[in-house]
């Protein structure tokens, strides 16, 4: 009676384990952008539980970009015009909305935009 082999063959195997390691590496270059921006969330509703009530929108970003700081967020990753204040449904809402540029390989790069907006507590000084 003939045996039936059953299994991957060392070119499959190969094969699979290229697959896995290209999303791997991809994982690898994302996943540090997608922690930052979990800092960036986490900053923002600091500084919506504390409330902006008589700051200007200057003092608000420096708070801000002071917070991203403690967050381990690269000062090169947020500028100050990327965070802005507007009326949204609830009232104020205090808006980050950023690029990330990540480069992969060769000439290719992954580009990600993040937006987030909270609602503040409190109305923004005008600039003086």
């Amino acid at each position: 009676m003939k045996s039936k082999q059953s299994g991957i063959t060392l070119i499959g195997f190969i094969v699979v384990l290229a697959v896995a390691g290209f999303f791997a590496f991809m994982a690898m270059k994302l996943v540090p952008a997608y922690t930052e921006y979990a800092g960036v969330v986490k900053a923002m509703n600091q500084i919506a539980t504390q409330g902006v009530e008589g700051q200007t929108l200057d003092q608000v970003r420096r708070d801000l970009l002071f917070k991203l700081g403690f967050q381990y967020v690269d000062d090169a990753t947020i500028s100050p015009k990327d965070i802005t204040m507007g009326q949204g449904p609830k009232g104020n809402e205090l808006r980050v909305s950023y690029d990330k540029d990540i480069p992969f390989m060769y000439n290719i790069d992954f580009l990600i935009h993040f937006e987030k907006s909270v609602p503040v507590a409190g109305n923004v000084a005008p600039p003086q």
